[in-house]
């Protein structure tokens, strides 16, 4: 296969993929508020068949779980997300063995299509894990992460993709960029003072981007610790928790990652002041990712040499915002199922953000120094 089709294919498998892993993540959002994590109680099929269609026209197979009568309604909200997800794995593997056969001029390394398929295996493990271990809240949340993870792996390599890449030297990212501007426009940063400290202030904004990314994933953690243990309704109040702003909590009992094996976690086993320490620690992420959030974008808005990233600032502020409103809304209108899927579809968005912005800053970064150099 010559590199051009090959560069074609990557790039629609690649909007496909983060596509398809965005509805994936949130329907394993929607799977786990309709508490249908143990709609079908055997991995990968349901009561032994392909469809709850089987399961229904087979009682034999049905005994065979006699505390796990089957409701139609969740089966299906299992096996739709389940569906899915084998279609997303199906199609990451196609990636990495293009990613694997391509060669130069590198589209993207093999080493990154071996993480992808390395990361579904893992997820559909840990798919498998959650039913087998009666939704331990350490594989549930496991399980948040690491779609989060595969979706960021696509949208990381879409970003890579869009555009056909160049031959050698500098990132794609950075000829891109040095292509897009003009030659007047390249002649007046580099008069400027602005273009002067432009790598500095490039590999500054990139290392706050990155940290913002890392302080997301740890509040994933919390998000899914929050719903893995059914805490989400624990403060039903906002902006206080309990009716004060520091409440009442159990934070030793809140965060023992492992309980025994075989515990069943459908609706949760803590007590309230352990479920209280939980959520206020995510709305402590929250804030923390808020800050965090809004230095890195207003950083990039408000220097001047960092001009051409300022479009994906904007987007990481209107993610922020987006995810805040939900979040806030889904308290004050006592969690409807549609506002709580959708904070999970917002997470994704803002991931999705500050990603887009960490590759901006990864391109000028490069760009610059070869200009510096």
């Amino acid at each position: 296969m010559s590199q051009m089709p090959i560069d074609r294919w990557l790039r629609g498998l690649a909007l496909f993929g983060v596509l398809l892993c965005f509805g994936v993540v949130v329907l394993g959002a929607y799977v786990r508020l309709t508490d249908a994590g143990l709609g079908c109680p055997d991995w990968p099929g349901c009561y032994g068949h392909v469809s709850p269609v089987g399961a229904e026209d087979s009682p034999a197979s049905q005994a065979q779980f006699p505390g796990r009568p089957l409701h139609p309604g969740k089966a299906w909200h299992e096996m739709i997300h389940r569906y899915a997800a084998g279609t997303l794995g199906t199609v990451i593997i196609v990636i990495a063995a293009l990613a694997i056969a391509a060669r130069k001029p590198k589209v993207v390394g093999a080493g990154f299509g071996l993480l992808l398929f390395a990361t579904v295996i893992v997820q559909a493990l840990l798919g498998m894990l959650t039913v087998t271990w009666l939704l331990k809240p350490l594989i549930v949340t496991l399980h948040l992460i690491f779609g989060m993870t595969t979706l960021g792996l696509l949208w990381w390599l879409w970003l890579r993709v869009r555009l056909r890449p160049f031959p050698s030297g500098v990132s794609g990212f950075a000829k891109r960029y040095a292509e897009g501007s003009s030659i007047f426009a390249q002649r007046a940063s580099e008069r400027s003072s602005a273009w002067s400290s432009g790598p500095a202030t490039a590999r500054t904004a990139y290392w706050l981007a990155v940290l913002a990314v890392v302080v997301l994933a740890a509040q994933f953690f919390l998000g899914g610790w929050t719903s893995a243990n059914y805490a989400a309704v624990a403060c039903p109040d906002f902006p206080t928790c309990q009716g004060a702003w520091w409440p009442h909590a159990d934070f030793r009992h809140a965060f023992v990652l492992w309980r025994g094996l075989w515990i069943n976690y459908e609706g949760g086993v803590l007590a309230n002041p352990a479920r209280v320490a939980i959520h206020f620690a995510h709305r402590l992420g929250a804030l923390t990712v808020t800050l965090m959030f809004l230095a890195t974008a207003l950083f990039v808005i408000s220097r001047p040499s960092l001009a051409a990233a300022r479009p994906r600032a904007y987007l990481v502020l209107a993610a922020l915002g987006l995810q805040l409103a939900i979040g806030i809304s889904m308290v004050l209108q006592t969690f409807p199922l549609w506002l709580t899927t959708a904070h999970t579809a917002g997470a994704a968005l803002l991931l999705m953000a500050i990603l887009a912005l960490t590759a901006k800053l990864h391109a000028m970064r490069a760009m610059r120094s070869v200009h510096a150099g």
